[in-house]
């Protein structure tokens, strides 16, 4: 629903903005423009989903082998202890503490093909304790507020649409797209847990705040600034200047770091499967074909909105859209090239189909190494897509009332896009 009113939003409003344009001005290249708009939309809309082909095909086909040798299993037991805390009341040995772990760790892991099923699983098996059918329970609203906010370990998508976009290094958002997923997490489940008046101050929930908070906080500090200009700091008792390192050096350790991990758990992964005696081949070719279908599968999502997002740009409607978000911005001392990227923000909430077009809108208009094509892909990494994950989790148990969900998975939302400005300013300017 909210896809089709986006959609056919971009192409009225580019119509009328064209019309207007065009009476008013006499530009009788206006018309010309949105159609060839329509075919350039269209062409690269397919070329795009074709590009995505090899990368999500290689993902996939990794994620995949993780998942047959337990990798899942694995992180389900570390998050276990806390899952109890994050879900005061819920029985231990209750079948729905089974499936949120796992929807979470696929999330985390990229495997949306398994975290959709658990998701709706869990959901289900939690409306068995609900005494209230129709009106979501604590444990049923904190579960979608932080599948709304989901913690990225792997942004498999991103990643493949910056390789496509041609971008020097595809994974450089790896590590800024993990601090800023972890910003609406927190501020989901803090809001969350203020509303249901969780128990903060629990030794083993506060280990994990503090301990995952203080773990990635080190590793932007370290990365950032010089560990000299660190020591000065902390011995000044915060009075000193930190000293910055060079951007071109900070983009080289993060994008390092970042690589670095991710080829590491490619190998575990297959290191995991070998000692398991899992077939590591016959499991990476199965979920390479699921890489090969989704991709194929976006064709008609990526041209239908890319050709939208070319008619609406075609007709001036970007810029105006982009102008006025800078008026109501500029004061906020962020930079101009903010602004392009803005659009992305504005529609991850709504539709996780149109922020993919406004992502490559973005990486084709400024360039996918740009700051704007890279602040844009960490606004679109940084959370999930909040009115669709609300609308499939409670639709599917027939929730009427979902509380306090939409305000918390909106607080996420705007954590989760301060922490990518932030990580953009670190990292990319």
């Amino acid at each position: 629903m909210i896809m089709n009113v986006v959609w056919l939003l971009l192409f009225f409003v580019g119509g009328l903005l064209g019309l207007w344009k065009f009476i008013s001005t006499s530009d009788a290249t206006i018309f010309p423009a949105m159609a060839k708009a329509t075919f350039d939309g269209a062409k690269g809309g397919f070329e795009l989903a074709l590009g995505l082909t090899g990368a999500l095909t290689l993902w996939m086909g990794i994620l995949k082998v993780g998942e047959d040798a337990g990798a899942i299993r694995l992180l389900s037991r570390v998050l276990a202890p806390l899952m109890r805390r994050v879900f005061p009341g819920l029985p231990t040995e209750h079948p729905a503490s089974g499936s949120m772990v796992l929807n979470f760790a696929a999330n985390m892991l990229g495997l949306d093909n398994a975290a959709t099923p658990a998701g709706l699983k869990a959901m289900k098996e939690l409306e068995t304790l609900n005494p209230n059918p129709g009106t979501a329970t604590d444990h049923q609203a904190m579960f979608m507020v932080l599948h709304a906010a989901s913690l990225t370990l792997f942004p498999v998508s991103v990643m493949a649409l910056r390789a496509t976009n041609k971008a020097s290094n595809p994974a450089d958002i790896f590590l800024p797209i993990l601090v800023a997923s972890a910003c609406s997490v927190l501020g989901g489940f803090l809001s969350a847990a203020l509303v249901q008046k969780i128990r903060l101050r629990d030794p083993i929930l506060l280990t994990w705040l503090v301990g995952v908070s203080g773990l990635l906080a080190c590793i932007v500090s370290l990365i950032r600034f010089t560990p000299m200009g660190l020591l000065n700091w902390i011995a000044s008792g915060g009075s000193a200047v930190l000293e910055s390192r060079p951007h071109q050096q900070v983009e080289s350790i993060s994008t390092a770091l970042g690589t670095g991990l991710m080829l590491a758990a490619i190998l575990f992964f297959l290191g995991l499967a070998t000692v398991r005696k899992i077939n590591a081949w016959d499991a990476f070719s199965e979920g390479a074909k699921e890489g090969f279908k989704t991709a194929i599968q976006l064709v008609p999502f990526m041209v239908g909105i890319l050709v939208a997002v070319g008619v609406f740009r075609a007709s001036g409607g970007m810029d105006i859209l982009v102008a006025g978000i800078w008026k109501c911005i500029s004061w906020t001392g962020l930079p101009p090239e903010t602004v392009g990227a803005i659009p992305t923000m504005l529609m991850k909430p709504l539709s996780g189909g149109g922020a993919r077009g406004m992502t490559v809108d973005a990486m084709t208009t400024y360039g996918p190494d740009s700051f704007t094509g890279r602040l844009s892909c960490l606004l679109q990494g940084s959370t999930d897509t909040t009115l669709y994950v609300i609308a499939l989790y409670a639709g599917a148990i027939g929730l009427k009332r979902t509380r306090h969900v939409l305000p918390c998975a909106l607080i996420a939302d705007i954590c989760g896009f301060v922490g990518a400005f932030v990580m953009a300013m670190l990292f990319f300017r």
